[in-house]
C-alpha cells in the first residue's frame, strides 16, 4: 500500500492568515455590472447577433459534400413523420387535423433562425397538445354553449375552439419569450428528471384515455378540469356496446404491426440505413383501404374529412381568452420548454456543441408567437419525431426546414390524399407512440430501493396529474419536489466523527470497526447550509452530541453558586484547608430564587468567592450540578456551504452556552466566504474569538491533544500517531476510548440528568 507523510506547522486560521498573504481581488460594484451590461463595442455587438441568430455560427463550418445528404434523408423522412403526427396530434389539442400541419410548419421556419440545438424536431407535442384541449374543452365545450367572450359571435365551433388554442399559445410564447430576454431558463432546472418523469407518464395516461373514443369510434365530449380522466371513461364504459368494429379492428391492426416494426428498428437500428417509417406506410394504406371500401359511408366510420387547401390568413390573439387561460399557458410554457431542452441537451452532449438554454426560450417563445398568428397550435418537440431527425443522420436544422417544406408540399398540394384516412388510424398511432412514456413506471421500484424522497415526488406528481389534470398536477408535483429539497437541507444527517486508527482521516464513528475517540472530544458535523429553518435543527443534534444540554448546565451552577454564597453568608459553610466545608448539620435545600433569571445565563462568576469550584467533584450541601465530561467540541464545518443572518445568531448563542460551561469550541474547514461574513457581521467578542477557527480537522485534534494530554501511555501512541499525521497500521489495542466493533471498552459516559 502506498503512504505518504506529511511534515507542516500546526495551522489555525489566524496563524494561516498571518504566514500566507492574501491577494486582495477588488469586487465590482452593481453600478459597475450594469455600466459594463449596456456599454456597446464592436466584438459585443458581433457577439449579440451570433448568440442572437445561431444558425449563422453553424451554416459557417457547414460541411456541404459531407452533410448536406445526410440532412436531406433526415428532412425527408422527419416531414413524413410530422404530417402524421400533425394530424394525430391535432386530436388531442380537440382541433380540426390539419391545423397539426400549420403547427408542423411554422414554428419549424422560425426554429431554424433563432435555435441553438441542430437536432430537435420542433412541431406539436403530445403532452402540450392535450394541455391545449384541456383549455379549449373548457372554453369551447362540444356539449353546452361556449364561455361568454367578446370575439366568439358569428364563429362556427370550430374557428371558436381555433381561436381559443391560437390565443392561449400567443401567451404561451409571450412568457417563453419573456423568460428568455430576462435570463431565467435555469429555471428548467426546478423540474427534475423525476418529477418530468412522472409528469409525462400521467400524461401518456391521459393521451390514452383522449384516443380511446376513436379507437372505438365513439362520441365522447371532451371534458377537462379535476377528475375529468374519471368522468371521460365513465362516458366511455357506458357506451361500450355502441362500439364501431371497423375502427376497433383498423387501430388494433395498426397498433400490432407498428408496435412490431417499431420494437424491429429499435433492435436493428444499427445494421438500418433509416429507421423503417411504419406509421407512414401503414397511413398510406389505411388511406387507399378506406377509399377503396368507403369506410366512412359503409362502416359510418369518422374520416379526417375535407383538409382546405393552403394556408388561412393571419389572426389576432384575443385578449379576453389571455385573461381566460393565464393559469394554463404558464405551466405550459414550462412544460414545453423543459421538455424541448432536455431533448436538446442530450443531443448537443452526443454531438459536441453548446445550446444556450435562454436563447432556447426566445426561440421557443418566438415560435409559438409566430404560429400563433398563423392558427398553429403549441409546439415544442417530440421525442419520436427528434430521434427520427437525428438517427437518420440529420446534421443541422437544415433537415427540420427540409421537413418544413414537405409539410408545405402536403398542406399545398397532396393534402386531399389524406381525407379518407380514419381518425382511429391516427389514434392508433399516438396510443403506440406512448409506449416510452407509459414505461417510465418501471422507474418507481428503483427509486423506492434507491431515493424514497424522490420515489414519493414521482408517484404524487404521476397521480396528482392523472386525479387532478396536468396544469394542477405539475403544480402539485413541484410543491412536493421543493418541499423534498426543504426537509432534506432542514433536516440533514449529522454525524459524530471519530478518528480511524493510525490516520489523520475521520469519519462517522458508527460506520467502522476500530475508531479512536479521545476522552473528553467530541467531532460534529453538520452536512449542510446553516440557516434560518435548519438553526434549531442543528442545535438540537448539537446537545445531542455532546450529552449534554449546555444551557441547562450553566443555569445549574450558577444556581448552586447562589446558593453557596447564601451559605458562606450565613457561616453555614466555611473554607478549609480541604476546601469549602458544610458546618451545618441541618438538611440544606438547594436555592429555588428564580429572581434576575437572566443572570442565571451569564458566566460564572467566582469573583466572591476564596475558592473556584471544580464543577465535576463532589459539592458540598447535596448541591447537584450535572458533570460535563466534554472539555473540547470540534464543529466540522467543511460542508456549510452558507449561513444566513438567523443562523449566525443561533450558532453565536450555541457557542456562547458551551463555552460558559468551559468546553473548549473548535471550527474546523470553514469556507473562506462564510469566515468573511463573520467578520462583517462583528460575529466575534470577548467569549467567541476567532482563534478558535483552525484549517482543518486534523490541525483542531493536534492542537487539543497538545493541551489536553492523555495520562494512559497507550494512548500517548495513538495521540503520537495523530499527532504525526503518518499513515501506518498501529492500533492501540486496550486503549479505554478505542472502540472495536468485536469488543467495547470504551467508558460510556453516565447519563445526565436535570
Amino acid at each position: 500500500m502506498k503512504q505518504y507523510v506529511v511534515t507542516r506547522p500546526l495551522y489555525s486560521e489566524d496563524a494561516f492568515a498571518d504566514e500566507h498573504e492574501k491577494i486582495h481581488r477588488h469586487h465590482k460594484t452593481v453600478r459597475h455590472h450594469v455600466k459594463q451590461y449596456f456599454t456597446c463595442d464592436l466584438k459585443r455587438a458581433k457577439n449579440a447577433v451570433l448568440s442572437l441568430l445561431p444558425f449563422i455560427g453553424w451554416m459557417r463550418i457547414y460541411q456541404l459534400k459531407e452533410w448536406f445528404l445526410s440532412d436531406i434523408v433526415s428532412g425527408v423522412s422527419t416531414g413524413l413523420v410530422a404530417v402524421l403526427q400533425g394530424l394525430a396530434y391535432s386530436l388531442l389539442a380537440s382541433l380540426p387535423p390539419w391545423y397539426g400541419l400549420f403547427t408542423a410548419f411554422f414554428p419549424v421556419i422560425i426554429y431554424f433562425f433563432l435555435g441553438t440545438s441542430r437536432h430537435i424536431s420542433v412541431g406539436a407535442f403530445p403532452v402540450l397538445s392535450l394541455m391545449v384541449g384541456a383549455v379549449v374543452t373548457r372554453l369551447v365545450p362540444d356539449e353546452g354553449p361556449p364561455v361568454n367572450i367578446t370575439g366568439f359571435e358569428g364563429l362556427t365551433s370550430d374557428e371558436q375552439r381555433v381561436m381559443v388554442a391560437a390565443s392561449v399559445t400567443f401567451l404561451m410564447g409571450i412568457m417563453q419569450l419573456a423568460m428568455g430576454l430576462l435570463q431565467v431558463g435555469f429555471i428548467v432546472m426546478y423540474l427534475s428528471d423525476t418529477l418530468v418523469s412522472g409528469f409525462t407518464t400521467a400524461a401518456a395516461v391521459h393521451i390514452l384515455v383522449s384516443q380511446l373514443k376513436f379507437v372505438l369510434g365513439l362520441v365522447v365530449p371532451g371534458l377537462s378540469g379535476p377528475l375529468a380522466i374519471v368522468y371521460t371513461l365513465e362516458k366511455i364504459f357506458v357506451q361500450i356496446e355502441k362500439t364501431n368494429v371497423c375502427d376497433l379492428v383498423t387501430s388494433i391492426l395498426i397498433m400490432v404491426v407498428v408496435f412490431i416494426v417499431k420494437e424491429i428498428n429499435d433492435r436493428y437500428k444499427a445494421k438500418l440505413p433509416v429507421p423503417i417509417p411504419i406509421e407512414v406506410i401503414m397511413t398510406v394504406i389505411a388511406c387507399g383501404v378506406s377509399y377503396a371500401f368507403n369506410f366512412r359511408v359503409n362502416y359510418k366510420v369518422d374520416v379526417v374529412g375535407r383538409i382546405p387547401v393552403g394556408y388561412e390568413s393571419p389572426m389576432a390573439p384575443n385578449m379576453q381568452i389571455f385573461g381566460q387561460t393565464a393559469v394554463e399557458a404558464f405551466p405550459m410554457a414550462i412544460v414545453g420548454f423543459a421538455v424541448a431542452f432536455s431533448v436538446a441537451k442530450v443531443y448537443s452532449v452526443k454531438h459536441d456543441y453548446i445550446i444556450d438554454a435562454n436563447q432556447e426560450l426566445i426561440a421557443f417563445g418566438a415560435s409559438n408567437i409566430i404560429g400563433a398568428a398563423f392558427k398553429s397550435f403549441a409546439a415544442s418537440t417530440a421525442l419520436s419525431r427528434s430521434a427520427v431527425q437525428e438517427s437518420t443522420g440529420g446534421k443541422t436544422q437544415i433537415a427540420g426546414l427540409l421537413s418544413a417544406l414537405i409539410v408545405m408540399v402536403v398542406t399545398l398540394a397532396i393534402g386531399f390524399l389524406l381525407e379518407p384516412l380514419p381518425k382511429s388510424v391516427l389514434g392508433a398511432v399516438v396510443i403506440v407512440n406512448l409506449k416510452g412514456m407509459l414505461m417510465q413506471i418501471r422507474e418507481v421500484p428503483y427509486l423506492w430501493r434507491r431515493d424514497r424522497p424522490d420515489c414519493v415526488v414521482w408517484v404524487v406528481t404521476c397521480l396528482a396529474s392523472i386525479l387532478l389534470g396536468l396544469d394542477l398536477g405539475l403544480a402539485v408535483g413541484l410543491g412536493i419536489e421543493l418541499l423534498t429539497v426543504v426537509f432534506r437541507a432542514q433536516f440533514p444527517r449529522c454525524s459524530v466523527l471519530a478518528n480511524i486508527t493510525g490516520t489523520d482521516i475521520y469519519k462517522d464513528r458508527k460506520d467502522y470497526m476500530s475508531i479512536y475517540e479521545p476522552e473528553g472530544v467530541k467531532i460534529f458535523r453538520i452536512p449542510s447550509p446553516i440557516f434560518f429553518a435548519n438553526i434549531d435543527f442543528f442545535r438540537g443534534k448539537l446537545v445531542e452530541a455532546v450529552g449534554f444540554n449546555p444551557l441547562r448546565v450553566l443555569r445549574k451552577r450558577n444556581k448552586a453558586l447562589r446558593t453557596i454564597r447564601k451559605l458562606l453568608k450565613k457561616g453555614e459553610l466555611q473554607m478549609t484547608s480541604k476546601g469549602l466545608l458544610l458546618t451545618s448539620s441541618g438538611p440544606i435545600e438547594e436555592s429555588e430564587d428564580e429572581s434576575n433569571m437572566e443572570d442565571l445565563d451569564q458566566p460564572t462568576d467566582f469573583k466572591d468567592l476564596p475558592v473556584q469550584v471544580n464543577w465535576n467533584s463532589e459539592l458540598p450541601a447535596n448541591i447537584q450540578v450535572p458533570r460535563v465530561d466534554v472539555h473540547s467540541l470540534i464543529l466540522d464545518f467543511s460542508a456549510v456551504s452558507f449561513l444566513d443572518i438567523s443562523a449566525l445568531k443561533g450558532l453565536k448563542a450555541a457557542l456562547k452556552e458551551l463555552i460558559r460551561v468551559e468546553v473548549e469550541v473548535y471550527i474546523v474547514a470553514c469556507d473562506e466566504y462564510i469566515l468573511e461574513k463573520l467578520h462583517s457581521c462583528k460575529f466575534f467578542d470577548d467569549e467567541v474569538k476567532s482563534s478558535m477557527f483552525f484549517l482543518t480537522l486534523h490541525d483542531a485534534m493536534v492542537h487539543i491533544l497538545e493541551k489536553h494530554p492523555v495520562n494512559s501511555e497507550n494512548t500517548k501512541v495513538c495521540e503520537k500517531v495523530i499527532t504525526t499525521a503518518t499513515i501506518h497500521g498501529n492500533q492501540c489495542n486496550g486503549v479505554s476510548s478505542l472502540r472495536s466493533r468485536d469488543k467495547f471498552v470504551h467508558v460510556s459516559e453516565p447519563e445526565t440528568k436535570f
